[in-house]
């Protein structure tokens, strides 16, 4: 699957709320939204991973979540010392937060509006407009590469920016830094790609990044709450984030969390930009539409593709838009596709946009308030997103009820049912559909001694005009969308047993089991769609029936 098979989203499409009919078959999964940013609050297993977050859902326009849980501000210290409470702020759902890296999706775009405007070209070398960029052998480092992150550059300049007593010396230090590989040799994930990409957008430009962003992003589509260096009178709103005394600030709050990103005045095109849910909203919705918000178009159909296509094919497992990461099962849970696309924030924030169910899933913490230490922040991001992605149902193929094994941790789901093969064996048929992370599985397995030992069926699959096969098991993403699967029985075969087997890492939605038929030279042995027969099958309890 590749971002040439999306299909945007009206470009008329705004946000609204739900109604209530439009999540009522599957409301479980969107109440569950706010049960799991609430259990994150808790002790996991030590620490809670952070005091509060906010979570928005977004499918086919529909706001389906909003929720807010938690405190904005709660310490003074890490060890930690509490405020007094009546100083608690309550996070709330305009709370403003640190987007951390989450800032590198917007300097992306601006990057992707100049290629549009054919100001810089995506496989230029950087010194084309940074010619001091060459320093210790980067002359070959193209745009394609800081968008990629397959540029060579090490993660962070060393030292850190602060080191460095005027701005000059700092952007001397970014410019000069030693590459760890030469470009396209590895997937390295570095904060100095989007530096040097937001100096060679003030340099195109001949304006500071900050401006261009809001005059080609943010102003356009009236997000007026997204913004770098806030103003004071914003703090109140604003998320608290670490305390840093070794930065001199004591608890951050109100300004960038980042050090590099603060040394050199709260704005880079690594980290700096601030907003709150609903103003992120807007951008992915525009991003769904293809580009375009209200009227407003920032980006044309074709480069808002280049956000959702890979181009790091060469480094499995760090698949990459320009500028967006794909397809990253971790924290993008059963969201995730070959063309869903994202990121994270190292202070908390994160979201996930999945072109093919048309929904978007943000979540936004303050995860190092107070320190960075406490808890690690990717549960939290794939438990809400695979709460969104189990909202568009999966309709059984036949009849009114399918077999579910979904997300659950470290389980087995089995479905089984007797069949009486005859001696001449016997074709088996069923529907499947399936999307499982790399960490989970799914299989097919046969017994002729009544349950005691089970050997796999090979199955044929098929889907339109695609056809293959595997020795019975199945895994990973499969297009969501329905199989018919085939097999041969063999002769005096007693039993037919699917399963589902799950680790702890975040999964996909999981498998559905439909229209079972086990067919001998005399006709139907067992068929799903006969009561008696439906009857027969013996689901654990792991197991529910989908409308």
């Amino acid at each position: 699957m590749t971002s040439a098979e999306i299909s945007f989203a009206e470009p008329g499409l705004t946000l609204r709320s739900a109604s209530p009919r439009q999540i009522a078959p599957t409301a479980r999964y969107i109440d569950q939204i706010e049960e799991d940013i609430t259990r994150f609050l808790r002790p996991s297993p030590t620490d809670p991973v952070y005091p509060g977050a906010v979570a928005l859902a977004v499918h086919d326009g529909e706001i389906v979540a909003h929720d807010a849980v938690g405190y904005a501000l709660r310490y003074l210290n890490d060890t930690p010392t509490d405020i007094p409470p009546d100083q608690w702020i309550p996070m709330q759902r305009n709370t403003i937060f640190d987007l951390a890296s989450m800032t590198k999706l917007f300097t992306s775009i601006a990057a992707v509006q100049l290629i549009e405007d054919g100001r810089i070209a995506l496989d230029a070398p950087v010194t084309r407009y940074i010619p001091e960029f060459a320093a210790n052998g980067k002359s070959d480092i193209t745009m394609l590469n800081l968008l990629t992150h397959t540029s060579g550059l090490p993660p962070d300049p060393k030292p850190r920016l602060c080191e460095y007593p005027t701005r000059e010396q700092q952007w001397e230090a970014v410019y000069g830094v030693e590459p760890a590989t030469p470009p396209n040799q590895a997937f390295l994930y570095s904060d100095m790609n989007m530096m040097t990409l937001g100096k060679v957008i003030e340099t195109v430009t001949g304006r500071s990044l900050d401006r261009v962003i809001a005059r080609s992003i943010t102003e356009p589509l009236r997000m007026a709450e997204t913004m770098y260096n806030p103003p004071a009178s914003l703090k109140p709103r604003i998320a608290a984030e670490e305390y840093q005394p070794w930065t001199g600030r004591g608890i951050v709050w109100g300004s960038v969390h980042d050090e590099n990103a603060y040394c050199v005045g709260g704005v880079s095109g690594h980290a700096g930009i601030f907003s709150t849910a609903s103003d992120i909203a807007v951008l992915a919705q525009t991003l769904l539409n293809g580009g375009q918000y209200k009227g407003t178009r920032i980006l044309e159909e074709q480069s808002v593709r280049t956000l959702f296509t890979d181009y790091n094919q060469a480094f499995p497992g760090h698949a990459h838009g320009l500028g967006f990461e794909l397809d990253q099962r971790r924290y993008m849970g059963a969201l995730s596709s070959p063309v869903s696309a994202g990121h994270t924030g190292f202070a908390g924030t994160s979201i996930v946009i999945d072109p093919l169910a048309h929904s978007f899933m943000i979540l936004l913490t303050n995860r190092v308030h107070p320190s960075r230490s406490w808890g690690a922040d990717n549960p939290p991001r794939a438990a809400v997103a695979t709460d969104l992605a189990m909202l568009p149902p999966v309709r059984p193929t036949r009849g009114r009820t399918a077999w579910f094994a979904g997300p659950v941790d470290d389980a087995n789901a089995t479905l089984t049912a007797p069949v009486a093969v005859p001696d001449g064996g016997a074709d088996l048929s069923f529907d499947l559909w399936y999307d499982t992370s790399e960490t989970d599985s799914g299989a097919v397995h046969a017994s002729s001694d009544g349950g005691a030992t089970w050997q796999l069926v090979p199955l044929s699959l098929r889907t339109g005009g695609d056809r293959w096969q595997t020795d019975g098991t199945f895994t990973g993403f499969e297009g969501r969308q329905w199989l018919e699967a085939t097999a041969q029985l063999d002769p005096s075969t007693t039993h037919l047993r699917w399963t589902y087997t799950t680790g702890s890492e975040a999964h996909g939605r999981g498998v559905y089991v439909d229209a079972v038929t086990v067919t001998g030279e005399q006709g139907p042995i067992f068929d799903d769609s006969r009561r008696a027969d439906a009857s027969q099958f013996q689901p654990d309890d792991w197991v529910e029936s989908r409308r």
